[in-house]
């Protein structure tokens, strides 16, 4: 996995993650400020058009492995993957449904029923409601259905937006979560990992787990048959050192770290 790519003008060059997203065009509509782009840490490229594509990459060569009984090498790019990421937006872009800019598309923010309202207590809830069954539910339990605009009355959609603005303000972050979970309204209340640890789903299907005194991500995807499990942490620096010695024929490890010439971690 590289980041440019094994071959092309930039394939020597040095890169990270926010530089392959902003040639792969993914960069430029992320974000719901109109005057500059928001890089969503480095989750679009290094781990999504990355390191994804790179195990998907690996997984297809297998496969056809057992066909072809031939081995390749797989050059699973990072500006690559981001860009195949991005498809959907291209293909909107392609047939007139997508104007290349922010906050001005139907899932970039520019939709008042797909956007982030602040509540109360300097909290915020995510909107979804994109269909018109959820947007129905949305604007009932918000108690604004004999105020707020037609769905897709796009010339009243700051009229709706300031609408939503007005009402999330009334109550607290918890307020609101307590009307809308569960419900088919397509809204959740935006909270931190150490708070998504406690939340009733993320607990009930064991998603975040605390293995070796850390909260940490449990595998996924899930399996029918096999479920798979966290291992060892990452050692730290120097704590296998006697033994991979002792494994690459080292008879007398131990003279080795006495005299400063390895380091083993107690």
């Amino acid at each position: 996995m590289t980041g440019w790519g094994q071959d092309g003008p930039l394939a020597q060059a040095a890169g990270h993650d926010i530089n392959y997203i902003a040639i792969a065009g993914t960069l430029f509509g992320l974000g719901q400020d109109r005057d500059k782009p928001h890089f969503p840490s480095n989750l679009v490229g290094d781990f999504g058009g990355g390191s994804t594509y790179l195990v998907i990459g690996i997984l297809a060569a297998l496969l056809e492995m057992k066909v072809s009984g031939q081995g390749q090498t797989v050059d699973a790019a990072i500006v690559d993957g981001t860009s195949s990421l991005n498809a959907m937006t291209a293909a909107f872009l392609a047939g007139g449904q997508f104007k290349e800019d922010r906050a001005v598309n139907l899932l970039d923010g520019g939709a008042p029923f797909y956007d982030v309202y602040e509540t109360s207590d300097g909290r915020h809830m995510s909107v979804g409601s994109l269909e018109p069954q959820f947007f129905a539910r949305l604007v009932s339990l918000l108690g604004v259905e004999d105020r707020c605009p037609s769905q897709f009355e796009m010339e009243c959609w700051e009229e709706m937006r300031a609408l939503f603005v007005a009402t999330f303000a009334q109550r607290t972050q918890a307020e609101w979560v307590d009307v809308f979970e569960g419900t088919d309204a397509c809204v959740a209340g935006i909270i931190p990992v150490s708070e998504a640890a406690e939340h009733p789903h993320i607990t009930a299907r064991g998603i975040l787990v605390t293995k070796d005194d850390l909260l940490q991500p449990a595998p996924a995807p899930r399996f029918s048959r096999t479920r798979p499990t966290l291992t060892t942490p990452p050692a730290a620096p120097g704590q296998d050192t006697r033994t991979a010695l002792t494994a690459w024929g080292i008879a007398d490890a131990d003279t080795f770290i006495a005299i400063g010439a390895a380091v083993q971690y107690e």
